[in-house]
């Protein structure tokens, strides 16, 4: 490799539910890699069964940078994981290795691969004093108050998108300028090369039922027993980014008397659907990359396409 050639890093994508995680590990059990996960949700301790996390005995044979490194009540920023992702990467090169990136979380895939403004991190009293607001005065008037301090930023939310809303808020508070504005500054040039091999879903209802079978069997698994024992924690509440996970929120719900169970699963899967039909929307924006069918692949393929054959 030439010293202006950038190392080629692959990147395995695609919807919840595509086995993501099935190829990764296949590939660990060929080629000389390190997985890093690149999932929002996998970074949390004693959530398991709900976030599908990899068992035991998978993560043994394939071990996954970035799972299990955070409590539920801590907060991981994007900033955070762009940090992280690019030190592992490095850090695998040097060991002569090649870092493989893979997961769902397609706001993690695209601050790695376009870069980042230099928007302040997450400062934890500002976000608590903006939690307390929002239970005090509730969501609308925070967008309003958005509306007036940064208007640009506040049309591109919606006004039902409390995370965005609270970052966007916590930002002008930390900075004294508007988010809209601090993300014109020009992004710095990635010092990597990506090739995304992405799992296509050809056919939609198929992915729908695997989700709602793969539901009913975290039930099975203990889900329930899971977020009971995350809501015995008295500093564990539904304002916290972990317990917006897909399912969490939903079984916490139920588990409280505000769903019947019938309404609980239903909910869990449609929010899952949804989240699936997010990230596709995000996968047909990559120009560049080797789109494979989930459910019938070459690997031979896939290791054409990343070099690693």
């Amino acid at each position: 490799m030439s010293v202006t050639e950038k190392p080629a890093i692959p990147l395995i994508m695609g919807a919840t539910a595509t086995g993501k995680t099935d190829l990764a590990v296949a590939l660990g059990a060929r080629f000389d890699v390190e997985i890093i996960s690149v999932d929002s949700a996998l970074i949390y301790r004693d959530m398991d069964i709900g976030t599908a996390k990899p068992d035991a005995q998978t993560l043994q044979q394939a071990p996954h940078h970035l799972i299990d490194i955070l409590d539920p009540q801590q907060s991981w920023s994007v900033w955070q994981f762009v940090a992280s992702a690019t030190e592992l990467i490095e850090q695998a090169l040097a060991r002569g290795k090649t870092p493989l990136l893979v997961g769902g979380t397609m706001m993690y895939f695209n601050a790695l691969r376009q870069g980042m403004n230099r928007l302040p991190p997450t400062d934890p009293a500002v976000r608590d004093a903006l939690n307390q607001q929002l239970r005090e005065q509730g969501l609308a008037s925070l967008y309003q108050q958005l509306s007036k301090l940064d208007a640009v930023m506040a049309a591109r939310l919606q006004p039902t998108d409390t995370q965005r809303i609270l970052r966007a808020l916590e930002v002008f508070r930390i900075s004294g300028k508007p988010m809209s504005l601090l993300q014109q500054q020009a992004l710095p040039d990635s010092p990597f090369k990506f090739l995304p091999v992405i799992l296509e879903v050809a056919e939609r209802g198929e992915l729908h039922q695997r989700i709602e079978q793969r539901f009913h069997l975290m039930i099975e698994q203990g889900f329930q027993q899971e977020v009971e024992k995350l809501m015995a924690r008295a500093d564990l509440n539904l304002d916290l980014p972990s317990m917006r996970c897909v399912g969490y929120r939903q079984m916490w719900q139920y588990l409280e008397g505000n769903y019947s169970h019938p309404q609980m699963v239903e909910k869990s899967i449609i929010a899952t659907r949804q989240l699936a039909k997010r990230q596709m929307t995000w996968l047909r924006k990559y120009q560049q990359a080797l789109r494979i069918d989930y459910r019938d692949y070459s690997l031979s393929d896939v290791c054409q396409y990343l070099a690693l054959e």
